[in-house]
């Protein structure tokens, strides 16, 4: 039976018209064919089982997961392309559950009567709250509808998992620089669907800035090569040339992929981290700049290193407490730009020490204990008698006052009976 698939014009509805000048360049550029899909061979290459299970329309639930532009509903299209089945997009940004439940229906009713299955390709699905995600469960089980979804977001945070547990998960990473180099190429090149007809010649310095701010995202560079096309003249040959002032005028500043609250924030903090407790400022510096130049709050940047003085430093170096601390109080004081001085600072202080986290170590291995044996009792000798009643009870006999019994430093035991002996602070030796 010939395959019937919905309009669906917030996603796919572009593609009718990407020989049209009308559309935007990225959207003309989009692959249509697995060879012009570049840049993530270890997902799509020709030997890969995810190529091969949608070349052979044999494709289970699959949850796409990679930053813009890294080829999600590219790849969505090309299943789209090979599958025999019903394809249907949403979105879960511009449609509703209401709809969505007239899609279910629909492919229950086309599985009753002609065995046919539907492919519903579901973007943006982490924008759909937990009970709305369950919805898909019996469906998917049924068979009713093969589910694609596509994140931006960490599926293990942002989709259930019951769901997650029934889909494969493909990550998508961003492209490589050299994938954009060859898109870019093409788009350069093409006279149907690229810039060809406008004989755009590029500087290598030109490329190289427009690739760094692609950033692994080739919408991005697709756009921002649009953009900067329809600003430069023609010359007397017809010939509109771009070198990097051109580039750089027209974008005024990188834009670096950075979400405060996604996962590119906590990786590149845990980048900043690890960078200062391996006792690398060249790293931590960098960490810290890209940081800044995405826009982070500085505040948390400081408090995570007044976390970091404790944690990772202790009494190894006590005055990296107080630097961190006088760093962050710093940021609050001065404000940026000039902030970043202060923080530059402390990151390269903070690298640079020693490290024991013996403290932190010896408080988790207590925080075990206290909840393992629940309220011991405090020894009497170390309980303050302040009423008679108390005296009488036996509380702080035999307690040895160190001032006047140095002794009792290493004799009086400070611990309930049966964790006697417990040894929490283990403080690293002396270099």
């Amino acid at each position: 039976m010939p395959t019937h698939r919905e309009p669906a014009p917030d996603l796919f509805g572009a593609a009718a018209h990407e020989g049209s000048v009308d559309a935007p360049l990225a959207e003309r550029m989009r692959p249509q064919t697995f060879d012009e899909f570049v840049g993530q061979d270890d997902v799509a290459g020709t030997d890969r089982p995810l190529r091969h299970a949608i070349e052979s329309d044999r494709l289970s639930s699959v949850i796409f997961w990679g930053p813009p532009g890294s080829g999600k509903t590219t790849l969505a299209r090309l299943i789209a392309h090979h599958t025999k089945a019903h394809f249907v997009s949403f979105s879960a940004v511009t449609s509703g559950v209401g709809e969505l439940r007239e899609i279910i229906k629909a492919a229950e009713h086309r599985l009753a009567m002609s065995r046919q299955k539907t492919v519903l390709f579901v973007d943006e699905i982490h924008r759909f709250n937990k009970a709305q995600q369950d919805a898909f469960l019996p469906h998917v089980e049924r068979g009713t509808i093969v589910l694609i979804g596509a994140t931006t977001e960490n599926p293990s945070f942002e989709v259930v998992s019951p769901l997650l547990s029934r889909s494969l998960v493909v990550v998508l990473r961003p492209l490589p620089d050299d994938a954009l180099r060859t898109i870019l190429g093409r788009a350069l090149s093409d006279p149907g669907r690229g810039l060809g007809r406008w004989q755009v010649s590029m500087t290598d310095r030109a490329i190289e800035r427009l690739v760094g701010y692609g950033n692994g995202d080739a919408r991005a560079l697709l756009t921002a090569l649009e953009f900067i096309a329809g600003q430069a003249k023609a010359g007397s040959d017809g010939t509109r040339r771009i070198d990097e002032q051109l580039v750089d005028a027209a974008l005024l500043k990188k834009s670096l992929r950075y979400d405060k609250t996604g996962e590119e924030h906590y990786n590149v903090i845990s980048a900043y981290i690890k960078s200062l407790r391996d006792s690398d400022p060249n790293g931590a510096l960098y960490w810290l700049a890209r940081m800044l130049e995405a826009g982070e709050d500085p505040k948390f940047i400081a408090r995570r290193m007044v976390i970091f003085a404790s944690e990772d430093i202790g009494n190894a170096d006590p005055m990296a407490l107080v630097v961190a601390t006088a760093v962050a109080q710093a940021v609050q004081f001065v404000g940026l730009p000039e902030a970043q001085i202060n923080l530059a600072h402390g990151t390269t202080y903070l690298a640079s020490r020693p490290k024991d986290n013996a403290s932190y170590v010896g408080l988790l291995e207590a925080l075990e204990d206290a909840r393992a044996h629940g309220n011991l009792g405090v020894p009497l000798h170390l309980r303050n008698a302040v009423t008679s009643l108390m005296k009488g009870l036996g509380y702080g006999t035999g307690y040895r006052y160190v001032h006047d019994d140095p002794q009792a430093q290493q004799e009086q035991t400070h611990l309930p009976d049966p964790l006697n002996g417990r040894r929490y602070y283990r403080p690293k030796p002396g270099p």
